[in-house]
């Protein structure tokens, strides 16, 4: 089994920073491409960032130039630093590590974290 922990949430002022952190444990053979995700009241989920295996990243737009996605594969771990923090960042934070494990070593699949509230005041 994967369990997917995730700490960094709270509240901030606008213009405030959080370092959100994400560490799965468990009998990781691999991991692949791993996320972020949020999701505030009353809307779908959407994804916030990416890291490829290569370390390639990709941002959603509302927070390019803002938010840095990292990761520390001997630590099977994802960050999301959060810089300039505004009010419609306010959400529950998602990981998502998309990896194998001993048992099901050539199958990939999706594992979630429990989610960490950011609450961003104005």
């Amino acid at each position: 089994q994967v369990r997917l922990v995730e700490s960094g949430g709270g509240l901030v002022q606008a213009g405030g920073s959080l370092r959100l952190s994400c560490a799965a444990s468990g009998s990781i053979f691999s991991t692949n491409t791993m996320a972020w995700y949020r999701q505030a009241p009353g809307k779908q989920r959407e994804l916030v960032a990416f890291i490829t295996s290569g370390g390639q990243k990709n941002y959603a737009d509302f927070v390019k130039g803002r938010f840095a996605i990292s990761r520390d594969n001997a630590k099977n771990t994802v960050y999301l630093q959060m810089n300039s923090l505004k009010p419609e960042d306010t959400a529950v934070y998602y990981c998502k590590i998309n990896a194998k494990v001993a048992t099901h070593a050539y199958t990939f699949r999706d594992y979630w974290g429990q989610g960490t509230q950011v609450t961003v005041s104005s």
